[in-house]
Protein backbone atom coordinates (compact mmCIF):
# COMPACT_ATOMS: atom_id res chain seq x y z
CA UNK A 1 0.00 0.00 0.00
CA UNK A 2 0.90 3.61 -0.67
CA UNK A 3 2.03 5.94 1.87
CA UNK A 4 -1.18 8.09 3.07
CA UNK A 5 -2.06 11.40 1.82
CA UNK A 6 -2.49 13.95 4.20
CA UNK A 7 -5.94 15.93 3.79
CA UNK A 8 -8.15 18.49 5.99
CA UNK A 9 -11.92 17.14 6.54
CA UNK A 10 -13.43 20.14 4.31
CA UNK A 11 -11.20 18.63 1.14
CA UNK A 12 -11.97 15.05 1.60
CA UNK A 13 -15.77 16.25 1.29
CA UNK A 14 -14.97 18.27 -1.30
CA UNK A 15 -13.16 15.36 -3.05
CA UNK A 16 -16.24 12.96 -2.23
CA UNK A 17 -18.99 15.95 -3.37
CA UNK A 18 -16.85 16.16 -7.07
CA UNK A 19 -16.44 12.35 -7.32
CA UNK A 20 -20.53 12.20 -6.57
CA UNK A 21 -21.30 14.92 -9.16
CA UNK A 22 -19.08 13.13 -11.61
CA UNK A 23 -20.85 10.16 -11.57
CA UNK A 24 -24.52 11.24 -11.28
CA UNK A 25 -24.24 14.29 -12.77
CA UNK A 26 -21.48 14.71 -15.56
CA UNK A 27 -21.34 10.90 -16.17
CA UNK A 28 -24.56 10.81 -17.73
CA UNK A 29 -24.86 13.84 -19.46
CA UNK A 30 -22.05 13.08 -21.40
CA UNK A 31 -22.86 9.77 -22.51
CA UNK A 32 -26.49 11.72 -23.74
CA UNK A 33 -24.03 14.09 -25.57
CA UNK A 34 -22.25 11.19 -27.24
CA UNK A 35 -25.43 9.10 -28.32
CA UNK A 36 -26.88 12.59 -29.81
CA UNK A 37 -23.79 12.97 -31.31
CA UNK A 38 -23.95 9.39 -33.32
CA UNK A 39 -27.01 10.06 -34.42
CA UNK A 40 -26.26 12.68 -36.02
CA UNK A 41 -24.48 10.06 -38.62
CA UNK A 42 -20.94 9.90 -40.32
CA UNK A 43 -18.30 9.87 -36.72
CA UNK A 44 -15.03 10.95 -38.74
CA UNK A 45 -16.33 14.13 -39.37
CA UNK A 46 -18.31 15.04 -36.44
CA UNK A 47 -16.53 17.49 -34.10
CA UNK A 48 -19.12 17.13 -31.29
CA UNK A 49 -18.93 13.07 -31.39
CA UNK A 50 -14.98 13.77 -30.97
CA UNK A 51 -15.69 16.85 -28.06
CA UNK A 52 -17.97 14.33 -26.14
CA UNK A 53 -15.47 11.51 -26.42
CA UNK A 54 -13.09 13.71 -25.30
CA UNK A 55 -14.99 14.49 -22.04
CA UNK A 56 -16.04 11.55 -21.80
CA UNK A 57 -12.61 10.16 -21.19
CA UNK A 58 -11.43 13.04 -18.62
CA UNK A 59 -14.26 12.59 -16.60
CA UNK A 60 -13.58 8.73 -16.40
CA UNK A 61 -10.03 9.32 -15.94
CA UNK A 62 -11.06 11.17 -13.05
CA UNK A 63 -12.94 9.34 -11.46
CA UNK A 64 -10.09 7.00 -11.49
CA UNK A 65 -8.30 9.05 -9.87
CA UNK A 66 -10.49 9.61 -7.10
CA UNK A 67 -10.88 6.25 -6.35
CA UNK A 68 -7.76 5.54 -6.49
CA UNK A 69 -6.40 8.12 -3.76
CA UNK A 70 -9.30 7.55 -1.50
CA UNK A 71 -8.14 5.14 0.51
CA UNK A 72 -5.10 6.72 0.94
CA UNK A 73 -6.20 9.56 2.81
CA UNK A 74 -5.64 10.68 6.22
CA UNK A 75 -7.51 13.36 7.56
CA UNK A 76 -6.04 15.66 9.63
CA UNK A 77 -7.40 18.12 11.44
CA UNK A 78 -6.17 21.45 12.08
CA UNK A 79 -8.80 22.71 14.92
CA UNK A 80 -7.50 19.96 17.22
CA UNK A 81 -3.32 20.72 16.70
CA UNK A 82 -1.68 21.53 19.76
CA UNK A 83 1.17 23.30 18.39
CA UNK A 84 1.93 27.10 18.13
CA UNK A 85 4.43 26.32 14.94
CA UNK A 86 3.44 26.01 11.04
CA UNK A 87 2.50 22.68 10.27
CA UNK A 88 -0.22 21.25 7.94
CA UNK A 89 -3.44 22.41 8.23
CA UNK A 90 -2.08 25.90 9.67
CA UNK A 91 -3.73 28.85 8.68
CA UNK A 92 -0.59 30.94 8.28
CA UNK A 93 0.06 34.93 7.60
CA UNK A 94 2.91 36.55 6.40
CA UNK A 95 4.36 39.58 5.31
CA UNK A 96 6.74 39.93 1.67
CA UNK A 97 9.40 41.86 3.62
CA UNK A 98 10.57 43.71 0.57
CA UNK A 99 6.47 44.69 -0.48
CA UNK A 100 5.53 44.89 3.15
CA UNK A 101 1.98 43.05 1.48
CA UNK A 102 0.48 40.39 4.00
CA UNK A 103 -1.29 37.07 2.46
CA UNK A 104 -2.72 34.62 4.54
CA UNK A 105 -2.41 31.10 3.12
CA UNK A 106 -3.86 27.27 4.62
CA UNK A 107 -1.35 24.79 4.73
CA UNK A 108 -3.17 21.56 2.81
CA UNK A 109 -3.06 18.68 0.54
CA UNK A 110 -1.90 18.17 -2.75
CA UNK A 111 -5.42 17.67 -3.72
CA UNK A 112 -7.20 20.22 -2.01
CA UNK A 113 -4.35 22.85 -2.83
CA UNK A 114 -6.56 25.91 -5.15
CA UNK A 115 -3.96 29.11 -5.48
CA UNK A 116 -7.15 31.26 -5.82
CA UNK A 117 -8.73 30.21 -2.42
CA UNK A 118 -5.41 30.59 -0.95
CA UNK A 119 -4.65 27.07 -0.10
CA UNK A 120 -1.04 25.66 -0.90
CA UNK A 121 0.08 22.11 -0.90
CA UNK A 122 2.47 21.12 2.10
CA UNK A 123 4.92 20.25 -0.57
CA UNK A 124 5.64 23.81 -2.28
CA UNK A 125 8.71 25.43 -1.24
CA UNK A 126 6.64 28.18 0.58
CA UNK A 127 5.11 25.89 2.50
CA UNK A 128 8.11 23.64 3.26
CA UNK A 129 9.53 26.78 4.17
CA UNK A 130 6.95 27.86 6.86
CA UNK A 131 6.47 24.45 8.28
CA UNK A 132 8.28 24.03 12.02
CA UNK A 133 8.75 28.01 11.59
CA UNK A 134 6.87 30.16 14.44
CA UNK A 135 5.02 33.72 14.55
CA UNK A 136 7.59 36.46 14.11
CA UNK A 137 10.27 34.33 12.71
CA UNK A 138 11.96 35.75 9.31
CA UNK A 139 12.24 33.16 6.69
CA UNK A 140 14.05 33.06 3.02
CA UNK A 141 11.95 31.07 0.87
CA UNK A 142 13.28 30.08 -2.76
CA UNK A 143 11.27 30.75 -5.34
CA UNK A 144 11.38 29.91 -9.07
CA UNK A 145 12.91 33.93 -9.41
CA UNK A 146 14.88 33.71 -6.64
CA UNK A 147 14.48 34.46 -3.08
CA UNK A 148 11.48 36.07 -1.06
CA UNK A 149 11.83 37.17 2.90
CA UNK A 150 8.86 36.85 4.58
CA UNK A 151 8.02 37.12 8.05
CA UNK A 152 5.53 35.06 10.24
CA UNK A 153 2.94 37.52 11.40
CA UNK A 154 0.32 34.61 12.72
CA UNK A 155 -0.19 30.89 12.79
CA UNK A 156 -3.87 29.97 13.68
CA UNK A 157 -5.45 26.46 13.21
CA UNK A 158 -9.26 26.98 12.53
Amino acid sequence: MSSPIPITKAGLEHLKEELKNLLTVERPFVKKEIAEARAHGDLKENAEYHAAREKQGFIEGRIQEINSKLPQFQVVEPGKMKTDAVAFGATVTIANLETEENITYQIVGPDEADLKTNRISFQTPLAQALIGKREGDAVTVNIPRGRMEVEIVSVEYI
